[in-house]
């Protein structure tokens, strides 16, 4: 399974719940889902769709879960992360 390209997506009460707690903005997530540097189908129906960002630390990954087996697709979750070497393909 491909992921595809999203243009129309909704954000799932979870997903706005947890970027909120994590400090990622909206804005932040609309981003990588317009543009995202890799994708990776994680299972049937669900894929990630991942960019690096700039963080005035270290390189992170902006990693965003998409339940694409549904009409608009739906975003899960998002989360930032130092691990880039272990999920960039």
């Amino acid at each position: 399974m491909s992921c595809p390209p999203l243009l129309d997506y909704i954000l799932t009460t979870h997903a706005k719940a947890e970027i909120a707690r994590r400090g990622i903005s909206e804005g932040e997530v609309e981003a990588v889902l317009l543009a995202p540097q890799q994708t990776e189908a994680v299972r049937t129906g669900r894929c990630v769709y991942q960019s690096k960002i700039d963080e005035l630390t270290k390189p992170q990954l902006l990693r965003v879960f998409v339940d694409v087996d549904r009409i608009p697709p739906e975003v899960v979750t998002a989360y930032r992360t130092s691990k880039v070497n272990k999920y960039w393909r």
